[in-house]
C-alpha cells in the first residue's frame, strides 16, 4: 500500500490464531506509516490490545459458533449457518458506520465475509480456499466451493497465507485447487516469530520444562484439550507447563492453579517474547494443529506433535498432510 491509509483490521475470534497471524501484517503497516484500527471481540482482540497497546481498538461481536463436544462436529456447524448469515450482515452494517465515522480507507479482514464495503481497499485473509467436509458428505464440496468463491469475489483481493506453490504449501488442498478465486494472492506463512527479534532485557527464563503443551481453539474443544492434557501428565515426572491460551483480562474470569503438582504447571497465557524463548528451548511440543500453530512452528523450524480434534475435518486434513511432510510429528487423539 503506497498511500497512507486507515487500516481497520478484524480478525475472527475462533480461538487466538487469527489474531496471531495479523501482528506480522499490523506490524508492517505501522512501519509503513498507516493508521491501524483493530476490531474483535474476547481474548483475541485482549491479545492485540497487549500487542498493540497504542492503537485504537473497536469491539465487533463474532459469529459466536458453538461446537459439539461429540464427534458430530459439522452437523453442529450446519445448523448455526443460519445465525452466521446474519452475523456477516450485521459486521457489514457496521463497516458502513465506521467508514464514516473514522474515515477507513482500507480494510483487512481474517476470514470475517462481511467486511467488505464499496468505497474501500477490501482485503480478505484466508488459507481455506476449499473446505473439507466430512467423508458421508465430500459431494456437497463442490457447491460450497463454489458459494466460498462467490464470497470470496467480493473483497479486492484474497490473501492466502502460504506458498504458490503445492509441493511447499503448509496447507496442502486447504489454500490450493483446479478453480482459485481470480484475486487470489499467496503472501507466504504468517507468523509472528517470522524474523522476530526477542527483547534482549535479561528477561528470557533461565529453565526450561520438558514438554510445553500449547492449549488453544474455541470452546468446548479448549477445555477439553485442556483436561485431557493435565489427565495426561498428573502423574508424570516430566516437567510440563501448559499455556492455557486466555490472555490475562479474559483469564480473571476463571480459576488456573499455578501447579497440580510439582512437575505440572499451568500458566492462563505467555506474551510474544515469553512464548518465543519456550518454543525455542523446549525438547517437546504438544499442541492442538491449528494452522497458525502450524506457521509459528515452520517460522522457527520446530517440531510438534500434532493433535487433531477428532470430527474437526480442517485439524484432520493438516494433520496428515503435515505428517506426509515429515516436519512435523502428527498424531491424532479423542478429545472426548
Amino acid at each position: 500500500m503506497e498511500t497512507k491509509q486507515t487500516l481497520l483490521v478484524a480478525p475472527l475470534d475462533w480461538g487466538l490464531g487469527h489474531a496471531t497471524r495479523c501482528i506480522p501484517l499490523i506490524r508492517q503497516f505501522i512501519l509503513e506509516n498507516h493508521e491501524v484500527i483493530l476490531a474483535g471481540q474476547g481474548a483475541s482482540l485482549v491479545l492485540l490490545q497487549q500487542e498493540f497497546p497504542n492503537l485504537h481498538t473497536i469491539n465487533l461481536k463474532g459469529y459466536k459458533v458453538k461446537y459439539s463436544s461429540t464427534g458430530f462436529i459439522f452437523l453442529k456447524v450446519l445448523v448455526q449457518m443460519p445465525l452466521w448469515g446474519i452475523s456477516i450482515i450485521t459486521e457489514h452494517l457496521k463497516l458502513r458506520y465506521w467508514v464514516k465515522k473514522l474515515g477507513v480507507t482500507a480494510v483487512i479482514s481474517d476470514n470475517r465475509y462481511g467486511l467488505w464495503h464499496p468505497k474501500t481497499l477490501n482485503v480478505l485473509i484466508t488459507h481455506q480456499l476449499f473446505i473439507k467436509l466430512p467423508n458421508n458428505l465430500k459431494w456437497l464440496e463442490p457447491t460450497l466451493h463454489r458459494f466460498t468463491r462467490t464470497l470470496i469475489h467480493r473483497f479486492h483481493e484474497c490473501w492466502v497465507p502460504d506458498f504458490a506453490d503445492y509441493e511447499q504449501s503448509l496447507a496442502g488442498d486447504l489454500s490450493h485447487g483446479q478453480k482459485l478465486p481470480n484475486n487470489v494472492k499467496y503472501i507466504g506463512p504468517l507468523s509472528r516469530f517470522y524474523r522476530y527479534e526477542p527483547p534482549t532485557n535479561g528477561n528470557a527464563p533461565t529453565t526450561y520444562p520438558s514438554v510445553l503443551v500449547l492449549i488453544s481453539g474455541p470452546e468446548p474443544f479448549r477445555t477439553l484439550f485442556q483436561q485431557q492434557m493435565i489427565q495426561r501428565f498428573s502423574q508424570s515426572a516430566q516437567k510440563v507447563l501448559l499455556v492455557c491460551g486466555q490472555p490475562i483480562e479474559v483469564s480473571n474470569t476463571f480459576h488456573f492453579p499455578p501447579t497440580f503438582s510439582e512437575y505440572l504447571k499451568l500458566v492462563s497465557h505467555l506474551s510474544t517474547p515469553e512464548l518465543y524463548f519456550y518454543l525455542k528451548n523446549v525438547s517437546t511440543i504438544i499442541t492442538l494443529c491449528g494452522y497458525s500453530t502450524l506457521m509459528d512452528l515452520y517460522a522457527l523450524q520446530r517440531t510438534a506433535e500434532l493433535i487433531a480434534t477428532p470430527g474437526q475435518t480442517e485439524q484432520e486434513y493438516l494433520a496428515r498432510w503435515w505428517g506426509k511432510r515429515k516436519n512435523t510429528a502428527a498424531t491424532q487423539t479423542d478429545n472426548q
